[in-house]
């Protein structure tokens, strides 16, 4: 699965010895909200947690962030940074992308329903949601829209 945008990507700096260094965003629970009883709440009901939750609960998750100033990928196996951040050539462009494989036990309940898409996203305005769906299956279908 992949997510992406066109903000100004995730906080990076360079330290003294040229390394990048980035808030860990990916790998330790957002405590502005995770046990916040104050939570926002997300289109599907759920409280706001973080990505970390969404690292935590993948496989294998790539953090890839563009950002005006320079660009940086970086992999984590179920939460756990693997690599450092490694630089990306700039492109000119900002924004984040997340691609994931969900934990098999997450995979086994299948992908939502358009429908439940619709709903999820029809508060957040600008919010286009697609689905490719690359599986090999006879019940792969490609390009279901949630606008």
């Amino acid at each position: 699965m992949s997510v992406a945008d066109d903000g100004r990507g995730t906080d990076t700096r360079v330290d003294e010895r040229g390394r990048i260094v980035k808030k860990p965003v990916m790998a330790t629970k957002d405590l502005r909200f995770f046990d916040s009883p104050d939570a926002e709440s997300l289109p599907d009901g759920h409280p706001r947690r973080g990505m970390s939750v969404v690292a935590a609960l993948s496989e294998w998750l790539i953090h890839t962030n563009r950002r005006l100033d320079g660009a940086w990928t970086q992999r984590y196996e179920h939460g756990v940074p693997v690599t450092d951040p490694e630089p990306l050539q700039a492109d000119g462009t900002t924004g984040t992308l997340i691609r994931f494989l969900p934990d098999r036990a997450l995979r086994s309940h299948g992908l939502p329903a358009v429908d439940d898409l619709r709903r999820w996203t029809s508060r957040r305005s600008g919010l286009r949601v697609r689905i490719d769906d690359l599986r090999e299956s006879g019940s792969a279908s490609t390009g279901r829209v949630a606008e």
